[in-house]
């Protein structure tokens, strides 16, 4: 039985630091269901039917609450509901890919677990990407630069913020010193305020200076409770990437992640689960203990819904039995 006074752990200790203590950690599929019953319930077990304290472990990686005598399984409404594969597999896709300093692609990972279908590891990698953004993250703060980038093939006769075919992506980044604290990266319809002002709103405290070039999408962001520093580029000596060095940074090694790790083959319709990654990955660049990303991978994957993966791909595709 379980009960309510089991406490999940704090600090360094719960987490495995090397693939050595990786494979001892999670070396069964009952050592990975009892550490995710754990992450899941950080401060102990609570019936979602009534609220019961105290349950018993059954088989399937269920809990018989002895309260109301539910049943709540620890995948249930987490991005492992429904899956077929075992849990140690998850385990081990999850530190592939948060163990690597650039992460990975289907094709790897598929060669990596022995996959027997492309479309299982990329519907996986696609699900933890949903589950890098973690529900209620705090918003950006202080002075934070925003701009946009654009995403995609060169195209000829397009100048300045025209665009015809490419994406075009948000970008807002912290002043952290002379270097760069937390990013923010959006999807956006268009440069102009309607589309600019909401992906401020959303990433950024009020309250905060907002510093932009002149562009006249981002005029009229003070009505919104912000300070604006505008930085006209045109009317300086000095080229955009020194005036605003922090999004020209993150946009230049956006793309290039984007074409090493994925060989540009980056999708338009999934492209902000590939956004949601790079920022996970940005924002915890500094952080020397790799599994740590994974334990707050984790962490975010139990509090994040459940998606089909009709719901990914937004088709009537018929959903492998393996996924």
């Amino acid at each position: 039985m379980i009960e309510n006074n089991e406490k999940h752990p704090v600090g360094g200790v719960d987490y495995p630091r090397t693939l050595q203590e990786f494979d001892e950690w999670f070396s069964s599929e009952a050592a990975c269901t009892e550490y995710l019953r754990r992450v899941r319930w950080r401060e102990g077990f609570k019936c979602p039917a009534c609220g019961g304290t105290k349950a018993w472990v059954m088989a399937r990686n269920h809990l018989w609450c002895t309260s109301c005598q539910r049943q709540t399984s620890v995948t249930a409404g987490t991005i492992f509901q429904g899956t077929r594969k075992p849990l140690r597999m998850w385990f081990q896709t999850m530190w592939f890919i948060t163990s690597q300093k650039s992460g990975g692609n289907a094709l790897g990972l598929q060669r990596v677990l022995g996959l027997g279908s492309y479309q299982t590891a990329w519907a996986w990698l696609h699900k933890l990407r949903r589950a890098m953004v973690r529900p209620g993250r705090d918003h950006l703060r202080g002075c934070v630069e925003v701009d946009e980038t654009y995403v995609g093939g060169e195209e000829e006769g397009v100048r300045g913020r025209e665009t015809e075919d490419k994406a075009i992506v948000a970008v807002a980044a912290e002043e952290d010193g002379r270097g760069i604290g937390r990013i923010r990266l959006g999807r956006i319809l268009d440069v102009s305020a309607e589309s600019l002002h909401p992906f401020i709103e959303e990433f950024v405290a009020p309250g905060s200076v907002i510093h932009t070039d002149g562009w006249p999408g981002y005029t009229g962001i003070e009505r919104k409770g912000y300070t604006h520093k505008v930085t006209v580029l045109s009317k300086s000596d000095e080229p955009a990437h020194k005036l605003m060095p922090r999004v020209h940074r993150v946009a230049s090694l956006l793309k290039r992640w984007l074409l090493g790790t994925h060989q540009g083959a980056v999708s338009d319709k999934h492209l902000e689960y590939y956004l949601d990654e790079y920022t996970f990955r940005f924002n915890r660049r500094r952080s020397r203990a790799r599994g740590l990303l994974f334990y707050r991978l984790l962490q975010n994957a139990v509090a994040v819904d459940p998606i089909t993966y009709q719901g990914l791909v937004g088709g009537k595709k018929e959903l492998d039995p393996n996924i």
